[in-house]
């Protein structure tokens, strides 16, 4: 189990976080740009310094310990490959540094060159790879000594949206064949809620809330999360009272709102998205957004189903 509680100050900001991820667990940090995430990451791995605070890794206290002696991968968002070796080499390079015996080192690299899908680009240099290929070749070197701990630091973020979709689920795949307890930075919630089994939410250098990808989504702590995690439909006290509810802030989930009811609603925009549409809807003075396979055009009458029980209350 890796359990850590860690400070560190900057001028005008001061990042405090304690947490503890389950051995094979994938947590994702979750948080905008500036939230402290990736400084995180950076003092667990040893890179930073903390000002205060400790670093466990199962029985071992990892605080006073070198990068080089905590037994942690990284993966960096710019793959950070050594441009003078070939693929093999760059995977077989913590191999070397660990001493692993030469028949032992070179199993490995064939292995994760095979899981990786490299095998054909084995003698390439990275110069020679697409951004995808490259991002395999930076997440097999980090796993390549078998690390206690895997760090990914927004490991897709430099790929185009095509890559990152395809790759996102190779990533999936790969940490679950591995079972390597992780750490995943990222900004993406789509690729929080399908890589991690939790995610810590942090917002300027303190956590927020921390969960299961369902659990938080449904049932955000307050507004700034819920308006994060990409929900439309946040209702302050007098939208809430217009629709029934009591006067406080409300988030009405997705689920809550379909089309087809007593609800009378007029379309506002409408939104193509290819295999559905979006529509906001004007409906008891309360702007309403819901998704649909079809729906009429901007200034059509709609019916709507409110299931008014699914409205989660927010903190302000």
């Amino acid at each position: 189990m890796l359990a850590f509680a860690l400070e560190k100050r900057f001028p005008g900001f001061r990042l405090e976080v304690a947490l503890e991820v389950q051995a094979g667990e994938v947590l994702a940090l979750l948080g905008p740009s500036g939230s402290g995430k990736s400084t995180l990451l950076k003092l667990i791995a040893g890179l930073l310094p903390p000002d205060r605070g400790l670093v466990r890794l199962g029985p071992l206290d990892l605080t006073p310990l070198p990068p080089e002696k905590r037994g942690v991968g990284f993966l960096f968002q710019d793959y950070a490959l050594f441009p003078h070796l070939s693929v093999a080499e760059n995977i077989a390079f913590p191999l070397v540094e660990a001493r692993w015996p030469k028949a032992r080192r070179e199993e490995r690299v064939q292995e994760l060159l095979s899981r990786m899908e490299l095998s054909p680009h084995a003698r390439k240099r990275p110069e020679a790879l697409s951004g995808g290929e490259k991002q395999r070749v930076a997440l097999a070197r980090a796993l390549a000594a078998r690390p206690r701990l895997l760090l990914l630091d927004e490991p897709l973020g430099a790929l185009d949206l095509r890559l990152r979709e395809e790759l996102l689920f190779f990533l999936r795949k790969t940490l679950r064949e591995e079972g390597v307890t992780t750490l995943l930075v990222t900004h993406d919630q789509k690729e929080a809620f399908l890589l991690a089994a939790r995610v810590a939410v942090l917002r300027e250098g303190k956590l927020v809330q921390v969960g299961t990808p369902e659990a938080v989504y449904a049932r955000p702590k307050d507004v700034w999360t819920a308006r994060f995690l990409g929900h439309k439909n946040l209702l302050g006290p007098e939208e809430s009272v217009r629709l029934g509810l009591p006067p406080r802030l409300h988030l009405l989930p997705p689920r809550a709102l379909r089309l087809g009811g007593d609800w009378a609603g007029v379309v506002e925009e409408r939104l193509f998205y290819g295999n559905r549409v979006g529509l906001w809807v004007r409906a008891r003075g309360v702007r309403l957004y819901l998704e649909a396979e079809e729906g009429p055009e901007e200034g059509g009458e709609v019916g709507l189903h409110l299931d008014l029980a699914q409205a989660v209350a927010l903190e302000g």
